[in-house]
């Protein structure tokens, strides 16, 4: 004779338990989810904050190089000029400069304000309307 399969720690529970145990389960997974998404948001922001703060240092450094570039040309023109022009020169040349960054910087700022991820939210849209079953993903 044959003897019965040992009885588990578990007990066998009927379909009507298990679908009932669904819910806690998805609340258990999006829980879990949304803590290792925290988890992976922190990491990423330390690195970046890291990343950032050296980019500070070297924007900073940069900086000073510039005043000094600036000091060595006005001192070489200064050479050929009087100094006050070869200093009018330089400084009339950085001011060309800055005028062309903002320029370009006004021009970037109004291609991107305002800030709505407009292609985000259109997705979205189309998610909640496929699920809804309004319409089949990708006709149009």
């Amino acid at each position: 004779m044959s003897e019965p399969a040992p009885a588990t720690t578990r007990e066998r529970r009927g379909l009507f338990q298990l679908i009932a145990d669904i819910p806690g389960l998805i609340r258990e997974l999006i829980e879990a989810e949304i803590e290792a998404l925290k988890a992976e948001i922190v990491g990423k922001l330390k690195a970046a904050g890291i990343g950032a703060g050296f980019l500070v240092t070297a924007g900073v450094f940069a900086f000073f190089a510039t005043l000094v570039l600036t000091a060595a040309g006005i001192l070489a023109l200064a050479l050929v000029l009087p100094p006050w022009a070869a200093a009018l020169i330089v400084g009339g040349a950085l001011l060309v400069l800055a005028g062309l960054a903002a320029a370009i910087g006004v021009a970037q700022l109004k291609h991107g304000v305002p800030p709505t991820p407009t292609q985000t939210i259109e997705s979205v849209k189309e998610d909640v309307r496929v699920v809804r079953g309004l319409r089949k993903r990708g006709a149009s």
